[in-house]
């Protein structure tokens, strides 16, 4: 499959998606980096919202937190990012990409 055609399908998967995790004020805390791990294990595609001023800041965090998880941008609409990081052994009841 195409990466455009790919992207195309997950940018809809991630449609239907809540924000499971917010990062704010503190940034990247241990607490926030911990609970972004346990979402991108379990689920593989999340969407993260930045309740961050500034577009500029935004960009900086949602690149941190690709390089901190190796997980890889989708897509960036306003303060909400969504994210895809496959896990070798997905658990179906748990991953949005099976369901």
């Amino acid at each position: 499959m195409s990466k455009k055609k790919d992207n195309k399908q997950l940018r809809a998967i991630g449609h239907k998606l809540k924000p499971v995790v917010t990062v704010a004020g503190k940034g990247l805390s241990e607490t926030v980096m911990a609970e972004l791990e346990r979402a991108l294990t379990d689920h593989e595609i999340i969407k993260v919202k930045l309740a961050v001023p500034g577009k500029a800041d935004r960009q900086q965090l949602s690149e941190a937190i690709c390089k901190q998880t190796g997980a890889q941008l989708v897509q960036s609409i306003g303060s909400v990012i969504l994210l895809l990081r496959r896990s070798r052994e997905p658990d179906p009841r748990l991953s949005n990409l099976i369901r």
